[in-house]
């Protein structure tokens, strides 16, 4: 597995791991003795975690632009190869790759391993040279890179162009397909106004540093200036910023979607007691009991129309209405029932009808 996808990886269990490991430690150094440390879960815990997970997240945000910055370091390029500054002209080219030639050339080493070795890197001196020494493929190394060296069909800064441009295309299309996929599905919902127009801006960024005839003026008036007072780092080619650049916005997309539940205001928690009462659900038993009363209403309208505008009709249908509700729901109600059934057992056993009851 290659190094480089190392700290990508990262991003799926080390926040949280490190983040248990601070925390812990924290509580062990402040908590004092007899006092019990916060539980997991409790309202004092979940803000400590949230706040140390934020700073972690940040702090490995920062290494891993660091770290890929040091992979491009340890990688190199043709210009530290042989030495020589960005602007060099060819004499300075050539007359690098003489001394550096009369050090290393083969024939002038006897060990057998040494001379192996020494080989190779004469031919890798050799081939600085004659790239930095062809305007096209000096223009192309500085904005593409060595994959340019595989390019052996292009002949001009024309073809370098576009072949470079069908080259990197896809993996803009891909990830842009791929974020408006996750975005439908309904995932990295907080950040995507930020996510877009950061993969807009590398867009826009990678187009207009490949195709001016010379590097970017932030990039040798702003960033290697300060690379070269500030830091150990050496000077950025065009392609370099962009390697940066790249890792630099999915290193940012990864952050995002962890940072962004933790940023968010805490949603109140719903209380686990029988007799809570959620508000929406009372909102909606509302609505379903005002439904039925309109119902109700027009049923009853319904019945009647029969007898609507007839005073003695209505006044039978009322009667008759009482004597229904008066014998099937108050008289079948369990209560009512009991109490009658009390009253008529206090009844005086032979008692002539019409008597009190005993007391």
């Amino acid at each position: 597995m290659s190094n480089a996808l190392l700290p990508f990886i990262g991003w799926t269990f080390l926040p949280n791991l490190v983040t248990g490991w601070i925390q812990s430690i924290y509580y062990a150094a402040v908590t004092r003795v007899g006092d019990p440390k916060p539980q997991p879960g409790s309202p004092r815990y979940v803000k400590h975690r949230r706040r140390i997970l934020v700073s972690v997240i940040n702090a490995y945000l920062l290494y891993t632009i660091y770290e890929a910055a040091y992979q491009l370091r340890r990688q190199g390029d043709f210009y530290q190869l042989l030495g020589i500054p960005h602007d060099v002209g060819d004499r300075g080219i050539k007359s690098k790759f003489r001394r550096l030639a009369a050090t290393h050339h083969p024939d002038k080493i006897s060990a057998s391993e040494d001379r192996a070795l020494s080989e190779a890197y004469f031919v890798h001196l050799k081939l600085a040279q004659d790239t930095l020494l062809n305007p096209m493929k000096r223009f192309a190394y500085d904005r593409f890179g060595p994959d340019m060296l595989e390019w052996q069909h292009c002949s001009s800064v024309h073809d370098y162009l576009l072949f470079g441009l069908r080259y990197y295309s896809p993996s803009y299309i891909g990830a842009a397909i791929m974020l408006i996929i996750l975005g439908v599905m309904g995932y990295l919902q907080w950040g995507r106004f930020w996510r877009y127009l950061a993969s807009a801006l590398l867009i826009l960024l990678e187009v207009y540093t490949v195709t001016r005839p010379s590097p970017p003026p932030f990039l040798t008036k702003l960033i290697n200036p300060f690379l070269i007072r500030l830091t150990t780092h050496p000077p950025l080619l065009p392609f370099q910023l962009l390697i940066l650049a790249r890792k630099a916005i999915l290193t940012l997309f990864i952050a995002l979607s962890q940072l962004g539940p933790l940023l968010q205001p805490p949603t109140p928690a719903i209380s686990s007691s029988p007799n809570a009462i959620d508000p929406q659900q009372l909102l909606r038993l509302e609505q379903i009991v005002q439904a039925n009363e309109v119902e109700a209403t027009r049923l009853l309208g319904l019945d009647m129309a029969p007898v609507a505008g007839d005073e003695q009709g209505v006044k039978e249908l009322r009667g008759k209405v009482k004597e229904w509700l008066v014998q099937n729901t108050i008289r079948n109600d369990p209560e009512v029932r009991d109490a009658m059934g009390r009253a008529l057992g206090k009844r005086r056993v032979g008692a002539p009808v019409g008597a009190r009851v005993t007391r």
